[in-house]
């Protein structure tokens, strides 16, 4: 195949919606010289303090797996299967790397033969983008069920990051969306591993991990995903969970489920950044009912009207943790405080705004300001 045949063929794999770099995945502008069907694979991740288009693609879109919610299912008849080698594979990427129509890759696939099979193709895939190429930008890799720790390593060794996707918090649940798939043995021991490996590396394998949750048709709760997520982010180091929210898809068992609310899925990254960047614990966030998180409600902002609304914090001695804790303070905001405070003392909300705090209004009814509760304007419109 020549290149244009290459990206036409790539652009069959459009079902393709597993994780990117963000909570919502950001399209970047169409391009010209690209097949209008495959911007659908390409999304903006977030990379440093920028953004940058990344093709989202899959080896194949054949499975002999059965997961109960995946357009790519086995025995599903209408999904279109498509499969590329791993040189088809690396040439395709180059073609649109070099015409600027994207910056790097995360490369997935279908399982087919085994995991350890499939695991060889992205590796070979990787391994000739490097080697072959010379291609030195973003690349992300999937780690598929079952793979060798051996296979895990080289894909540390190829990639940026490496992502190992639970799907379901715990065994029992997986169970119910993806019979066959063994949640210690083929997932979670993967991405301790990869944790076990950065220590022992010496600083050599330094690509990050992440997984994703698939929200609603196991009926886990919120307390379930986010104990697993907790643990993965203290005993795993966990860059990342994503959390995908369920919408049935045709021809499979899961067809006429309910989908997942949108706004349970940003609930969840929500608290998700409360636990990894806040020294939130897990018992300490705003769970109801069934121990879900509330839809209608921010859930720092909840944690802050139970706790801080009486006993607000005093921004001139409180320290960073605290200040990080107040709604609309987050980690660059409570940085410029403390440096603020080398300075004299804060006296007003007006004080904040200086400091570039854009969101004053949301802390206020938490914070002290020299012993006294700012006085706030009321607005005129």
């Amino acid at each position: 195949m020549d290149g244009n045949d290459l990206l036409e063929t790539m652009s069959g794999m459009t079902e393709f919606e597993s994780v990117g770099d963000a909570p919502h995945d950001e399209r970047p502008a169409p391009q010209r010289g690209v097949p209008v069907h495959l911007h659908d694979c390409i999304t903006n991740v977030t990379a440093g303090s920028r953004k940058m288009p990344v093709l989202k693609t899959l080896l194949t879109t054949a499975c002999e797996r059965n997961c109960f919610y995946c357009p790519f299912r086995a025995g599903r008849s209408s999904m279109k299967r498509v499969t590329l080698t791993p040189d088809d594979m690396a040439q395709a990427f180059m073609s649109l790397y070099r015409a600027g129509a994207v910056e790097g890759m995360f490369l997935s696939s279908g399982i087919i033969r085994g995991g350890m099979t499939t695991q060889d193709k992205i590796l070979d895939t990787g391994t000739i983008l490097r080697e072959k190429y010379g291609y030195r930008g973003y690349l992300h890799l999937k780690i598929m069920p079952g793979a060798e720790r051996d296979q895990l390593i080289r894909a540390m060794q190829l990639a940026d990051r490496v992502s190992i996707n639970l799907e379901a918090p715990n065994a029992g649940r997986l169970e119910a969306i993806a019979p066959g798939k063994r949640f210690d043995e083929e997932l979670l021991t993967r991405l301790e591993w990869a944790e076990e490996l950065r220590r022992q590396s010496g600083g050599e394998l330094r690509a990050s991990t992440t997984t994703e949750f698939v929200v609603g048709p196991a009926g886990e709760s919120d307390v379930e995903i986010l104990s697993t997520t907790e643990y993965l982010h203290r005993r795993a180091g966990l860059a990342r969970a994503y959390f995908s929210r369920f919408r049935p898809v045709t021809e499979t068992p899961f067809d006429n489920y309910q989908p997942t609310h949108e706004l349970r899925q940003l609930r969840l990254y929500q608290a998700s950044f409360l636990l990894r960047d806040y020294d939130f614990s897990v018992e300490e966030l705003p769970f109801a009912g069934k121990g879900d998180l509330p839809l209608d409600v921010d859930p720092k902002l909840a944690w802050a009207d139970d706790n801080l609304r009486q006993r607000p914090v005093e921004l001139n001695t409180a320290s960073q943790q605290e200040l990080m804790r107040i709604p609309g303070i987050g980690a660059k905001g409570a940085g410029r405080i403390i440096r603020a405070r080398r300075q004299g003392r804060l006296h007003d909300l007006a004080d904040l705004r200086a400091l570039g705090i854009a969101r004053v209004e949301r802390a206020a009814p938490y914070v002290l300001l020299d012993g006294k509760r700012p006085i706030q304007q009321p607005r005129l419109f």
